[in-house]
């Protein structure tokens, strides 16, 4: 079935479902949709559609110059559907009304996230009545200008409370791994979230496979035993920060920032240049962390809601 719409400058696009040969342009479309923040490659768009995803296409021309897709949101939000829309916007209220109409059946709201700098999506968000619901922050570090010098003197008065910091290793026993588990667990529990910002739980199995194949992780100790965690991911020449949690026995001593500056030294040593991170705005303790360590804040991610009356 075939649908057309006129954009204001009564331009037509026609509007169909997603299918494998648009992989490329929708890949490129996405890319500049988000200016670059990150690269996608047509491969990550072929045979995307399943039962409850649905991906759409706006052509002019012969071109398909915007797309649409709709997707669970995850475990931060299991009851919505995530709304994407990339390309010209004057094409994106016709993707929504064609995606509108084929909704999968289970979903209570439709969720959009986009950065307060991309007014394309804001735009657009906010004209077809979506809540601002939720905001979170990104930062990133330029390592370069990193020094761990002025936490030199944090590192020597904790020492002599008894704690020291190392380097997970990919060999650690079980007793370490139980118990950068549990740390997760409280982080999870304690930390303010907002749907962006809540992960996929896992299991102690799930993490220590994911440190052990993708991240770098470093721990504070304190009579053996692991009270705080930082886990990084490198991605290129960037390392980006997955979790930072100080148990809550040991909070308030500076161990957060002590950890996370350990972790930053490690990845300039290797040649990382830059550092990324982010959270919900309601975290203020981990704000306060980034802000002594020197982290940059960008323009704040937004989350918009909307119901969808069921």
């Amino acid at each position: 079935m075939t649908d057309s719409q006129h954009s204001p400058t009564h331009t037509p696009f026609t509007l169909r479902p997603f299918q494998n040969r648009d992989a490329e342009a929708v890949a490129q479309l996405v890319t500049d949709g988000v200016h670059g923040h990150w690269v996608y490659s047509a491969e990550q768009f072929l045979e995307e559609r399943q039962p409850d995803r649905l991906r759409w296409v706006a052509v002019q021309d012969e071109r398909v110059v915007a797309t649409a897709r709709l997707a669970p949101f995850g475990s931060g939000s299991p009851d919505a559907l995530r709304l994407d829309l990339a390309g010209d916007s004057a094409a994106f209220g016709a993707l929504y009304l064609a995606l509108l109409g084929r909704l999968p059946a289970g979903f209570s709201q439709l969720l959009g996230v986009t950065r307060e700098d991309w007014p394309e999506t804001m735009g657009f968000f906010a004209a077809a009545g979506f809540r601002n619901a939720w905001q979170s922050w990104g930062a990133h570090l330029n390592l370069s200008d990193f020094e761990f010098a002025p936490y030199q003197p944090l590192e020597e008065r904790l020492f002599l409370d008894g704690y020291e910091v190392e380097r997970l290793m990919k060999d650690a026993a079980d007793p370490d791994w139980a118990a950068l588990h549990a740390l997760y667990q409280q982080g999870s529990a304690d930390a303010p979230r907002n749907p962006t910002t809540t992960p996929d739980a896992l299991n102690m199995a799930e993490l220590r496979d994911m440190v052990r194949r993708e991240e770098v992780a470093f721990v504070v100790r304190w009579r053996g035993q692991v009270v705080a965690s930082t886990r990084f991911t490198p991605h290129g020449a960037e390392v980006e920060t997955e979790h930072t949690v100080t148990h809550a026995a040991h909070r308030s001593r500076g161990l957060a920032t002590l950890v996370k500056a350990h972790a930053l030294a490690w990845a300039k040593a290797e040649g990382f240049s830059h550092a990324g991170t982010g959270g919900t705005v309601l975290n203020l303790p981990m704000l306060r962390v980034n802000s002594r360590l020197g982290y940059v804040p960008e323009a704040m991610w937004i989350t918009w809601e909307r119901g969808l009356g069921v």
